[in-house]
This record gives structure tokens, sequence and C-alpha cells, in this order.
């Protein structure tokens, strides 16, 4: 029989709903709670035999067996609790929530009612992720010892500076909102999660653009072009914009894994390049789509050489690489069965807690600053597989 799934919010990642909608081989769309008229009508017209709801009482009332939190990171923890606490399993988008309390507050609400949670970090399946993850695991390159990563945000502008992204009070910042996906990730290349944090940032070119427009009721399709160019021409930027587009920040893990992370929005180009080096040799993407090359080096070199091994990136289907429909897949199963996943509630904490220490550290002095663990009963309790009550 079909999973009855539910979604709230239905914007720029309601594609993630719509790869959710499977009649007929295990789960089905039925319901939307959303106040944007123009994501009701979108709705509408994906799924025609779906209810439009006028509240999240009115969605959760709806027999329902997950739900998708796909709405502006600050509502996460609004809607997240209420579903769990209706014994409903939820799917939240990453990241988990904008503050580390609310991180908090969801994972306990999920164990409170042993409700599964699932978190949206999509890039746990993206075949060059995998790719790189399963040649540390193959113990290629001997015992991780760091961990950079260099994020080229192309087109940043676009993506965060014309909407809610570049307002701190509804994103805290781009190391938190953007970063999320590569501190998750760092972390789980490296075998830990950060214990300690440094970072410096700032707001270096969108700031000085002072066209700047509401653009309540669009979207970022409606005015993403690859003509926007260069970042300094761009015009009808978000009227409240305190974010930096660019940063980095400096992690100490507890593992004692030391990890770097660079992101810059305004970028000609667009992809991360991760670079992993162990104890017996290193491994280092170059592009991250199908097609890329995964390079290894584990002889001695006198300087710069060509990779002793090279591997090609596979080819997925459906967005980010293939990974969207991958994740989709195993939260279906995770509801199903409680089967095991590659995505973390925890992970997904540590995450925002790494991103958000790392924003207090850089709008600060940059000193060094610890990010808080999580309670060890709740680290339990999801390592153990949310087992139900």
């Amino acid at each position: 029989m079909d999973l009855r799934i539910g979604v709230v919010g239905y914007g720029n990642r309601g594609s993630v709903a719509r790869e959710a909608h499977r009649p007929g081989a295990g789960s089905v769309v039925v319901a939307l709670c959303d106040l944007s008229e123009r994501s009701r009508d979108e709705f509408r017209e994906a799924f025609p035999d779906a209810t439009v709801t006028g509240s999240l009482g009115e969605l959760l009332a709806l027999d329902l067996d997950a739900v998708m939190v796909l709405t502006p990171d600050d509502q996460h923890a609004a809607v997240v609790i209420p579903a769990l606490e209706a014994g409903v399993a939820a799917f939240c988008e990453k990241p988990l929530a904008i503050s580390i309390d609310d991180c908090d507050r969801i994972l306990e609400a999920a164990r409170r009612t042993g409700s599964r949670l699932y978190v949206g970090h999509n890039m746990r399946h993206m075949p060059v992720i995998t790719l790189m993850r399963g040649l540390i695991r193959e113990g290629r390159i001997g015992e991780v010892k760091a961990v950079w990563c260099r994020h080229f945000v192309g087109n940043g502008g676009d993506y965060y500076f014309k909407d809610w992204h570049a307002d701190r009070s509804k994103s805290v910042g781009l190391l938190l909102q953007k970063g999320a996906h590569d501190l998750d990730v760092i972390h789980w290349l490296a075998g830990g999660y950060s214990s300690r944090v440094q970072a410096i940032g700032s707001l270096s070119v969108y700031g000085a653009i002072d066209d700047r427009r509401d653009r309540a009721g669009e979207r970022m399709q409606d005015w993403f072009s690859l003509d926007n160019w260069p970042p300094t021409a761009l015009d009808g930027l978000n009227p409240v914009m305190d974010v930096e587009d660019i940063s980095q920040v400096n992690m100490v893990l507890d593992n004692g894994v030391l990890a770097s992370y660079q992101q810059c929005h305004f970028a000609p180009d667009y992809w991360r390049n991760y670079t992993v080096i162990g104890t017996e040799g290193r491994i280092e993407n170059f592009g991250d789509d199908a097609g890329s090359q995964v390079g290894l080096w584990n002889r001695r070199h006198g300087s710069a050489a060509p990779a002793d091994e090279t591997f090609v990136v596979s080819e997925g289907i459906g967005g980010h690489g293939g990974a969207d429909s991958l994740m989709i897949s195993e939260f279906l199963e995770f509801v199903r069965s409680g089967a095991e996943a590659q995505t973390s509630p925890v992970a997904a904490r540590n995450a925002v807690a790494t991103g958000v220490v790392a924003t207090v550290s850089l709008r600060g002095d940059g000193s060094t600053l610890p990010v808080p663990a999580l309670d060890a009963g709740l680290v339990e309790y999801f390592a153990a597989g949310q087992p139900t009550r």
C-alpha cells in the first residue's frame, strides 16, 4: 500500500515532493499546506487529485504516513516538531534548523514521540561524494588527517542575495545555509564532528550594490540567468542584505582531523573542490558532476604530478546528479521499515552547530570557539536507528 505523503512548502524544493510521488510504486503525495497562492496553484497543477489545506493542523489530521517540510529554513522547527508530535514521520530539508537549540528540540521531539526523523542532506548520495568516501573506506589513502573544501558558488548573487537567504534573521548566514551541505560532507569524509572552529568573512561585493527590490511572490528561477555577469552589475538585490558573500572556516574535529571550508559567492564557476589527505595518500575531485574526475595520489612525487589513479564520476538520473532520487527512495524505505539511512539527524545537527558557531566567530574577532556537543542520550538514540516505541 502506498505511503500517504503531505507537503509543507512547495517552493524551490518542490522538486523533491514530485520525486516522492510514486503512485502504485510505494508512495503518493496527497496534501499540501502553503500560504502562497502561487505555490498552491503550482501544486494543484502537479497533483490534481491532492488536497490543499489552510493550516498545518488540517494537514496533520489527514491520516498521513509522512510529512515533507520544504519551507524556508527559519520555519523548520515550527513544522517538524508538531508533525513528530502528531505521530507522523518527518522529512526535513537541510539545514535542520537555524539555531542549535531548535535542532536539539527537534531531535528531542523525535526521541520523545518515537516518530521517525529524516534530514535531506542529499549530498551524501551525490556520486562524486560517494566515490570519494568509498576510496577512503577502502583504505586507499590510509587514515584521514585533513579535509579541505573550496566552494566556488557561481551566480551566488542570483542564488542567495535576491531573497530571504540574504537576511540573517531568516538564514543566520551562508556558512550555515549554504555551507550545511559541505560541513556535513567534511564530517562524513573525516569520520568526526567539529569540536572547535574559527572563521573570517565579509560582504565584499554585493554590499556595494544599491539597487534593491522587494521580490515577494517571485522565485529564484524568475530572475536567474547566466548572463547576470559580472557580479558588480547585478540589480534587484534583497532589501535586507546582511550576510557574507565570502567566508572561510577552520575546524578541529573530535577525532583530531583538521579541516577547512572556503565559500565564495561571486566566483565565475560553480563547483566544489574537495581534497582529503591521509597517512598514505590523498584524493581530490576536479568537477563534481557526471564525467568529472577524482584523482588519487599514493606514491612519492618530486613535484606536481598526474594522479596515480583516476576515477570518473558516474552519471545519475534526476536532480543533483541523481542524489535527490536516491535520497527520496532512502527516505521512503526508512519510513516504511526503519531501514538504515546514509543521512543522520545527529550529523545534520552537528553541521548546523558548526555553521552557527563559525558565524559567531566570523562576526566577532575571529576567535576559536567550542562547538557544543549534543546530549549523549540523543546521540545514543539515533545511533540505535530511532527505535520505535
